[in-house]
C-alpha cells in the first residue's frame, strides 16, 4: 500500500493535479506490482512565502509564477 506525498508550491490546477496523480499511479502500479486502488498520492502545497533554500525565501528569490512552464 505504497503512500506517496508530493510537496510542492501552491498555484497547480485541479486539472493539472489528476494528471499529475494518474501518472504517478500508473508508474507505481507498474514499478511496485501493486493494484491501482491501494496507491495513495497526498499533495502538501506550501505558500512560496512559506518555502526557502539557499537562505532566501522563494517569494522573493523567485517572484510569482516561478516553476510554472512559460514563466521561468
Amino acid at each position: 500500500m505504497p503512500v506517496i506525498t508530493v510537496k510542492m508550491a501552491k498555484g497547480r490546477t485541479i486539472e493539472q493535479k489528476q494528471q499529475f496523480v494518474e501518472a504517478i499511479t500508473n508508474e507505481a502500479v507498474k514499478t511496485l506490482n501493486v493494484k491501482e486502488e491501494w496507491v495513495t498520492v497526498i499533495f502538501d502545497e506550501y505558500d512560496r512565502e512559506n518555502w526557502a533554500s539557499n537562505g532566501q525565501l522563494h517569494s522573493l528569490k523567485f517572484g510569482d509564477g516561478f516553476g510554472k512552464k512559460g514563466t521561468e
